[in-house]
């Protein structure tokens, strides 16, 4: 981006969604032993989370050196999930939005959020008071960066994506099949 001087702030809160007894699965494993209609309710509804992850397992976030690092820091280890819906990564992604990413924005800055697909839509819900039902229909798509300006009172006054309308639509669409692969 020729800033090499931009300071870069990194958070566990912007993390994907943990999929709990899932991960590590991809989705068409998922939909060949779950069903097409359970592994969609899992992915897009708000507040239906998959099947638990034992703490155990290597797939928790326990057994993960980052993780342990961060609880070494003094990460409560208990807000670390053994599975996660959208209501719970909209629970993890808001207090980085409220206590770092909001007041860098009311100063005046300028921000870049690079984040997970599960994570933006969390805070896309929050910013644009999208509905449970609106966001499980919302494709971010990969990489396209999504600008928004606000109000002096941080309301959201202006929102859309940067780029070619149609491949922002094709990548959009692409997120939308990946449940069929």
């Amino acid at each position: 981006m020729g800033a090499p001087n931009t300071p870069v702030h990194r958070s566990w809160r912007l993390n994907e969604r943990h999929y709990g007894a899932l991960q590590g699965l991809d989705k068409k494993e998922t939909t060949a032993r779950h069903g097409e209609a359970q592994t969609n309710l899992w992915r897009r509804s708000f507040d239906v989370p998959p099947p638990p992850v034992d703490t155990s397992s290597p797939e928790h976030p326990l057994s993960d050196p980052t993780y342990q690092q961060l609880v070494r820091d003094g990460l409560d280890p208990s807000l670390l999930p053994a599975t996660e819906c959208l209501k719970d990564v909209l629970e993890r992604v808001l207090p980085y939005w409220n206590d770092t990413i909001r007041p860098r924005l009311a100063s005046g800055a300028n921000v870049l959020v690079t984040a997970h697909g599960n994570s933006l839509r969390a805070l896309i819900m929050h910013l644009e008071k999208l509905s449970s039902d609106e966001i499980a229909e919302f494709n971010v798509p990969t990489g396209v960066p999504r600008k928004y300006e606000f109000t002096n009172d941080m309301t959201v006054a202006k929102v859309g994506y940067l780029g070619d309308p149609q491949a922002i639509a094709a990548a959009a669409e692409a997120v939308a099949r990946q449940a069929s692969k």
